[in-house]
C-alpha cells in the first residue's frame, strides 16, 4: 500500500474516545496514529529510552545495520540531507530530537531555540527515516551527569573558548545517544566543525563501535549555510546574512596571497563591512587539531572557522582551504 494514499483516505476518528493501533507496517516505517501530535505519521516516534532501545534491538536482531543521524530538531534541508545519506548508507535509520539543555551555556539561548516536533515529523516523511527519538530533558538526565572529558586542547579554541562548558555537554549527550542507538554509523554536517572533531576524539577515546561520517555544509542559494538560527533573523537581517559565506569565499580564492594570520585579518574585515555584523572570532587553523599555525607548510590541511553576530542570532560557518 502507497503510505501517501493512505493518508489521504484515512478517515477522521473521534479522538476523544478512540485512539487507533497500528494499522499497516511499511518498509521503513509504521503509519501510527500520535495522540499528542494528533496526526497519522509514517515514522515510529518514541519518547523513552526503553521503547527505543527496544525497537533497535528487534531492527538489529533482524541483521539490519543502523544509522543515525542526532539533532535538536527545527529541521531543515541540511539535516534532510543527512538522514537521506544515512538511509541510502543502511537498513533503518534512526533520527533523535532533543534540545539539550547542558550545551547551551545561555540561558536565553536555549529559551528561544525552535521547537517544532510536527513540523520536524513531517519533513521527515519519505527521507528513510525508520523511528525519532524525541525524549525530554527528565528523561535523558533523571539525575545530574557529572561525566568529564578531557580533549586536550581541541575544546579550549574558538567555540569551546567562547562557549564555556558547550562540548562537555555535547559529548555528553552524543555518548548517551550513542549508547542507546547503538549506530553502526552516525552522521554530522561539516558546519559545527569543531564540535564533528570532538566527536570524533570522544568515540577514538572511549573505543566506542561506531563510525562518524561528515557530511558536506548544505547551503541555501545564497549562501548561507542552512541552520535552526537562521528562522531567527529578521528580514533585513537575513539580506544581510549571505556576506558571511561571500567572505569565507573569497579568501578560499585567494588564500595563498597571504600568510594564514594575513587570511584571518582579511575574513574580518570582510564581513565587518557588513554594517549588522559583529565578528566574535575568526581562524585559521589546523583541520585535524584545530590549532592556528604561521606557516601554510606546517599543515597539510587547514580550515577557516567564523562566529559572528548578526543582530542577536549567533551564526557559525567555516570553509576549507585544503
Amino acid at each position: 500500500m502507497n503510505p501517501e494514499h493512505l493518508q489521504t483516505t484515512l478517515q477522521p476518528i473521534n479522538q476523544s474516545t478512540h485512539q487507533p493501533e497500528p494499522i499497516v507496517h511499511c518498509p521503513l516505517s509504521i503509519v501510527n496514529y500520535h495522540p499528542t501530535l494528533k496526526q497519522y505519521i509514517l515514522i515510529l516516534l518514541t519518547h523513552t529510552i526503553s521503547e527505543t532501545r527496544a525497537e533497535i534491538s528487534k531492527q538489529i536482531s533482524e541483521g539490519k545495520t543502523i544509522g543515525f543521524v542526532p539533532t535538536m530538531g527545527a529541521l531543515h534541508e541540511g539535516h534532510l540531507q543527512l538522514v537521506r545519506q544515512a538511509a541510502a548508507e543502511n537498513d533503518f535509520v534512526a533520527v533523535s530530537i532533543f534540545v539539550n539543555p547542558i550545551q547551551f551555556n545561555n540561558p536565553d539561548d536555549l529559551a528561544k531555540y525552535p521547537r517544532t516536533l510536527g513540523e520536524d515529523i513531517k519533513k521527515l516523511e519519505g527521507t528513510g527515516c525508520g523511528l525519532v527519538f524525541a525524549p525530554s530533558a527528565q528523561e535523558m538526565y533523571p539525575e545530574p551527569d557529572t561525566t568529564e572529558f578531557d580533549f586536550g586542547e581541541l575544546d579550549k579554541v574558538m567555540e569551546g573558548k567562547f562557549r564555556p562548558g558547550h562540548f562537555r555537554g555535547v559529548a555528553v549527550v552524543v555518548k548517551k545517544l550513542f549508547e542507546i542507538v547503538t549506530p553502526h554509523k552516525a552522521y554530522f554536517g561539516k558546519k559545527d566543525y569543531q564540535q564533528l572533531a570532538i566527536i570524533k576524539r570522544m568515540v577514538e577515546m572511549l573505543n566506542m563501535p561506531v563510525d562518524i561520517i561528515s557530511c558536506a555544509i548544505i547551503r541555501e542559494p545564497d549562501g548561507l549555510a542552512m541552520s535552526s538560527r537562521n528562522t531567527r533573523l529578521t528580514t533585513e537581517e537575513r539580506i544581510e546574512a549571505p556576506c558571511i559565506y561571500k567572505a569565507l569565499a573569497a579568501v578560499a580564492e585567494n588564500y595563498s596571497w597571504f600568510i594564514p594570520s594575513g587570511v584571518k585579518q582579511l575574513v574580518m574585515g570582510e564581513i565587518q563591512e557588513c554594517p549588522l555584523m559583529r565578528v566574535e572570532y575568526a581562524e585559521v587553523v589546523n583541520s585535524v587539531t584545530l590549532q592556528p599555525f604561521d606557516d601554510w607548510n606546517d599543515t597539510e590541511h587547514a580550515v577557516v572557522c567564523v562566529a559572528v553576530y548578526l543582530g542577536s542570532v549567533r551564526l557559525i560557518d567555516n570553509i576549507e582551504l585544503f
